[in-house]
């Protein structure tokens, strides 16, 4: 219970650095309270769900699809690629934050060298290898399958990031006309 407050807690404070988000500590009361009462609920009609419910997802005797050698290979080195990916990515953009902003006081222009002339996300698209290929190289095709999650955020970022540069950044438009893909070659 306290445990996913305090999760929560972590994904929302420790990249805003905002301690005084008031919405945040509304949610976070949220939880705790919505926490406290399905508990109180739950152990009420079953006390032996709840004890089971509190045990670890990993348990001994559960059956466990595993990635065999060869995917669990691959997925390193996906994952390696991934991270070089980023690497050059990041080295050919110095614009590269992690916030969607235009950075006039740097004189931010498109950049269509490197990786940026091939796609206009090269580091997004290093970044979902590196959500794959970690799952599939500690052999779990379910953290595989949850790396959807992350990858699906890139790509909603992507839509709204690029609405932003077109309208904000003068020559992204003529940019994107010119490298027409977003995260694969050929494809998107």
């Amino acid at each position: 219970m306290l445990g996913n407050v305090a999760i929560f807690a972590g994904l929302l404070f420790l990249p805003t650095r905002n301690l005084s988000w008031w919405r945040a500590w509304v949610f976070l009361g949220v939880v705790f309270v919505g926490a406290v009462a399905s508990t109180v609920s739950v152990r009420r009609a079953s006390r032996a769900l709840l004890e089971e419910r509190f045990k670890s997802p990993v348990q001994a005797g559960q059956p466990l699809a595993r990635p065999n050698r060869f995917v669990s290979s691959a997925g390193l080195i996906l994952f390696v690629a991934g991270w070089w990916v980023m690497s050059l990515a990041l080295r050919a953009n110095p614009f590269a934050a992690p916030a969607v902003k235009h950075q006039a006081d740097r004189r931010q222009v498109a950049i269509d060298s490197g990786l940026y002339s091939l796609v206009r996300h090269p580091m997004y698209a290093g970044a979902i290898m590196l959500f794959v290929g970690m799952p599939l190289w500690l052999e779990s095709y379910a953290a595989t399958i949850l790396a959807g999650i992350p990858a699906g955020l890139l790509v909603l970022r992507i839509h709204i990031e690029e609405r932003f540069l077109r309208r904000e950044l003068p020559g992204y438009d003529l940019y994107a006309r010119r490298v027409r893909y977003r995260l694969i070659p050929r494809l998107w």
